[in-house]
């Protein structure tokens, strides 16, 4: 188990004889000195560095890693050495775990490894494709070059999850809300009415019977309504997480639904031809950037749909025809593939086949926005309305009943 950094304030003398200071992180003052020295530095003073209070989340987001990565391009492209480009980097962050992140990086690559390895000592943070991605700038010479793709291509990534969670979020808070609105109605207010209602001498409105038999039923059962909910919620997150088959299979049944299905169909297209785009533009050969492909997907059917292609592509046939015969990608991606192979500019032509996905995921959303809010607003009414409307009615009847 990793012993926890810690962030130090440090000032001195380097080479020349100039004051610097900086920050650093590390186990201990004595090995950050240690580290220091290492780097030409004179310790004059170091202390822990006093963190401000912030009641944001201190955890570290995809977005965090994707801005690091292109203020990180940034500093190098300007010609900033990649030592002070860390720090200039890490005393610019408010997370004081993103920062520590950083330094933790800086001094793995200044202990003289590089910046691949130090990026998969922390795997939580950089996957694979990520840490590939950097190996093979760096052994090109051109990482700041690849730093900013793979800015772009975190950037991207992350707007894309944005979107559908944009579609998704508004109306699952809207029946959420409903629900337990409805269960606080049934639960607590018609049980009110029903009392009042039994002193009218008469039969009770078929609508308004039927009410109080569902509140009847829900106050008698109320602890079992609020225990099989939360057993349900906490089954299927630990079934999505742990059983893969379960998991497979929900991702399946999302793909068939009629309007879900098509956003997330065009959503794992983009990744698709996104991720491709930048590791075969990252020389990457083409069957290791598929298996790339598959794994950013985000659905079991694509998943095996490029991993088929993938095999057919390593046994020689051409991207276009295998893409072809899995019948999950749309004619205008496979048509643009086979444009880009023929004239030799695969990975151009396959991230403007990502832009063109990533807008159609952008009106999907909005035609999506617009289609369920009035679907949700009458669902509102006829629940919500038809609870209230079945309690006054006896009401309203109360002068033929007297």
């Amino acid at each position: 188990m990793a012993t926890k950094t810690v962030t130090f304030e440090y000032s001195g003398l380097d080479r020349k004889g100039k004051q610097t200071k900086g920050i650093i992180a590390q186990q201990n003052p004595a090995l950050a000195k240690a580290e220091l020295r290492k780097q030409g530095i004179q310790v004059k003073k170091i202390v822990k560095k006093r963190e401000a209070f912030s009641l944001g989340n201190n955890t570290i987001t995809n977005e965090d890693i994707a801005l690091f990565t292109r203020q990180l391009a940034i500093m190098m492209r300007a010609g900033v050495p990649l030592m002070q480009s860390f720090d200039i980097v890490a005393n610019g962050v408010q997370k004081a775990s993103l920062r520590g992140l950083i330094l933790d990086i800086k001094n793995r690559v200044s202990s003289g490894g590089t910046l691949a390895d130090a990026l998969r000592g922390n795997p939580k943070y950089f996957d694979d494709l990520y840490c590939n991605l950097t190996e093979a700038g760096e052994q090109a010479g051109a990482l700041e070059t690849m730093l900013s793709r793979i800015a772009l291509y975190k950037e991207k990534s992350e707007a894309l999850k944005k979107k559908i969670k944009k579609a998704l979020t508004y109306p699952i808070v809207v029946l959420v809300f409903a629900v337990v609105v409805t269960i606080v109605l049934l639960w607590k207010v018609v049980p009110v009415f029903a009392d009042m209602f039994q002193g009218f001498g008469a039969d009770l409105p078929l609508l308004t019977q039927m009410v109080v038999n569902m509140s009847d039923w829900m106050v008698a059962h109320i602890l079992k309504v609020i225990v099989g909910t939360a057993a349900f919620i906490v089954l299927f997150q630990q079934g999505m997480r742990r059983s893969t088959k379960f998991r497979h299979t929900v991702q399946r049944t999302i793909v068939r639904l009629p309007v879900i299905g098509n956003l997330t169909r065009t959503s794992a297209i983009a990744r698709y031809a996104r991720t491709l785009s930048t590791t075969f533009a990252a020389g990457v050969p083409l069957v290791d950037a598929l298996s790339s492909a598959a794994g950013a997907s985000g659905n079991i059917v694509f998943y095996e749909a490029i991993n088929n292609v993938r095999n057919d592509v390593s046994s020689g046939t051409e991207l276009n025809q295998s893409m072809t015969r899995q019948e999950v990608f749309p004619p205008m991606l496979v048509q643009m593939v086979t444009i880009g192979e023929q004239a030799g500019s695969l990975d151009d032509m396959l991230g403007r086949a990502a832009t063109i996905y990533e807008e159609e995921v952008d009106n999907l959303v909005d035609g999506m926005t617009a289609m369920i809010e009035p679907a949700i607003m009458a669902f509102l009414a006829v629940v919500v309305g038809g609870l209230l409307i079945s309690m006054y009615l006896p009401i309203f009847m109360m002068g033929s009943v007297i």
